[in-house]
């Protein structure tokens, strides 16, 4: 799932797809948190757990942990509500020094950091032609995750999921999306 921001909204569409593999789309799905809220999570279980979809899938990947700014995803409590694993992909390492920094800003700062650190430590994922990305995973070991990372990186270094839902997030946020997602 991905999401979009512009700097005057007070929520931010969230994206879903949902994929066979790298290969096929089956479907699409969307909802809505506020941006600098903490609605991501609720919002993505029920969007899980209520789609016709729900039944054929096998893991859900998010293009980072944030979405809409610092509306922080609580990784470990959408594996626990939907029963499936999660799988958290950067196609940087980030720095949790600056993320830490920025936190401070928000009141509730100490929960925010706390849902951050329960996503699990970040690993590195070679895809190919000397390509990585970095995971977090909730629900598999490393080596399946591992797996599921290149299997679904088709077209790409980042798995076709995610960069067709940025695709797609582009294009209902700006009116066209761009070529690079």
């Amino acid at each position: 799932m991905t999401v979009l921001l512009r700097k005057r909204d007070k929520a931010v569409p969230v994206i879903g797809v949902v994929f066979r593999g790298g290969k096929f789309l089956d479907g699409i799905l969307r909802t809505d948190v506020k941006v600098d809220g903490l609605d991501s999570t609720e919002k993505i279980i029920k969007l899980i757990n209520a789609s016709r979809h729900k039944q054929q899938l096998k893991v859900v990947m998010f293009d980072g942990i944030t979405f809409g700014g610092f509306n922080i995803l609580d990784a470990k409590k959408i594996h626990e509500k939907t029963k499936l694993p999660v799988i958290i992909i950067n196609r940087k390492h980030p720095n949790l020094e600056d993320v830490n920094n920025a936190l401070k800003n928000f009141k509730d700062f100490k929960k925010r950091w706390k849902i951050i650190l329960k996503a699990g430590k970040i690993k590195e994922c070679k895809i190919k032609n000397n390509k990585k990305v970095h995971y977090q995973s909730i629900g598999l070991e490393d080596d399946e995750t591992e797996e599921i990372i290149r299997l679904s990186s088709t077209h790409s270094y980042i798995p076709e999921a995610l960069r067709v839902a940025h695709l797609i997030a582009t294009g209902v946020v700006k009116g066209e999306s761009g070529g690079r997602a």
